[in-house]
């Protein structure tokens, strides 16, 4: 890789780095949770169209993905504002190899705010670090795959193949919005996904199952209590088991090729619960939201029976939920693990890139939480998950490492001159 070009990319990143800044700060200061991702997504369709790219912008319709492999039913959740983004840049005479450069926008519920030490959408910088909710998971990946493309139209150079930039939103609950974007036609020869992978490769992901565990209860005052059932406290049972059944998942992960070395790498969670009527009554009615893991090459089907058998032997050793059944509704991620096969040469590409930037070699790791990669490596193409620094996902005071950010935009620039090809502009 040519030290000259290196050098004229770097300059280049730091001579824009002023704007990658604030235009990071404008993605932050979006909340886009779940249904309110229509406003950040037209900020960057506006920032795409300016920079001249052709720019399709839709909301994702369920019709179009419900008979595609990975697609994630969904409740409580309207999609009208769920909005993809995609920017395209074709070469009049393509040379080099096509690219798709994708990454969410969506972010997950700050919690409480006053758990935070500055407001969650305000970013905030202190000490080389960009604090927010969505700062690291992922909108400084973003800022890097636009500005990277920046700094190579900066020193007059434009990639010689096709070109496309995506912004999806659903990733944190479905992977639906990268699924519409390949529904809609979007192919390339690789995609490269800037998640916050701390300079790393993501080699392997596990899957991830969303259920909603619905319980039953019989109310009475609570003055007799011992003559009602409490829904609360049956779903804490059905609770237990289901830990107990993630526990025997792990103990058979050590035989994965992949996670033998990762000590429990299929997390369970219940993540949201609400039940009862009123705090003098029995609660008649109980539902918990949940998560699961499956390694890759484990079949939905199959993880789905799991679970299934799971509260139905749990329930069966309580008299009431025996004659009255919990459900089991299958709600979100029905994701599939996948593992990004060593060798490819858009990897090798990637890690010289890597390495011209770090001085050292590009290391792999496998991650115990799901991404988009999944549905790029299901549909044929490599799909390189790699990307900046940072910490506190999903948690307070989420921040991004601001060197790590702009080291991460010069390996994706050097990255697309050498996958794409370069032609002067």
């Amino acid at each position: 890789m040519a030290d000259d070009l290196k050098a004229r990319l770097a300059a280049a990143i730091e001579a824009n780095w002023p704007g990658q800044r604030a235009f990071l700060d404008s993605l932050v200061a979006f909340p886009s949770t779940r249904g309110q991702e229509a406003p950040c997504q037209d900020f960057l369709a506006r920032a795409l169209t300016v920079r001249g790219y052709a720019v399709d912008r839709w909301a994702v319709r369920e019709a179009d993905i419900r008979p595609l492999r990975g697609f994630s039913p969904v409740l409580d959740t309207d999609y009208a504002n769920c909005l993809c983004v995609v920017g395209t840049r074709r070469a009049e005479n393509p040379a080099g190899r096509s690219l798709i450069l994708q990454g969410h926008i969506d972010v997950v519920p700050p919690g409480p705010e006053a758990m935070w030490r500055t407001p969650p959408f305000s970013p905030t910088e202190r000490d080389g670090w960009l604090h927010g909710r969505g700062a690291n998971d992922m909108k400084a990946g973003v800022s890097c795959m636009i500005f990277a493309l920046d700094a190579l139209a900066s020193i007059g150079l434009a990639p010689a193949a096709d070109l496309h930039v995506e912004t999806v939103a659903e990733e944190e609950s479905t992977g639906n919005g990268a699924l519409a974007t390949l529904a809609r036609g979007y192919r390339a020869d690789a995609a490269l996904i800037p998640e916050p992978t701390g300079h790393t490769i993501t080699r392997a992901a596990v899957g991830c199952m969303w259920f909603r565990l619905r319980v039953a209860g019989r109310p009475v005052h609570v003055a007799v209590a011992d003559q009602g059932t409490n829904a609360i406290m049956s779903a804490y049972a059905l609770l237990r088991a289901l830990e107990d059944y993630c526990a025997t998942l792990n103990a058979g992960a050590g035989g994965d090729p992949w996670f033998a070395d990762i000590a429990r790498p299929l997390k369970f969670n219940p993540g949201k619960i609400r039940g009862g009527d009123w705090a003098s009554s029995t609660p008649a009615w109980c539902e918990v939201d949940c998560r699961i893991g499956l390694l890759p090459g484990a079949a939905l089907s199959d993880a789905r029976a799991g679970v299934e058998e799971t509260v139905r032997a749990a329930a069966a050793q309580d008299p009431f939920l025996r004659a009255h059944p919990p459900e089991v509704i299958w709600n979100g991620f029905q994701a599939e693990g996948y593992v990004l096969a060593p060798g490819s040469e858009a990897e090798a590409v990637l890690a010289r890139a890597h390495q011209a930037v770090h001085g050292a070699p590009m290391q792999p790791r496998c991650s115990t939480a799901v991404n988009d990669g999944r549905f790029y490596c299901h549909a044929g193409m490599p799909a390189l998950v790699y990307g900046p620094g940072g910490e506190g996902n999903h948690g307070f005071d989420e921040r991004t490492n601001l060197s790590s950010v702009k080291a991460t935009t010069l390996a994706i620039a050097l990255f697309v001159a050498e996958w794409c090809g370069t032609r002067a502009t």
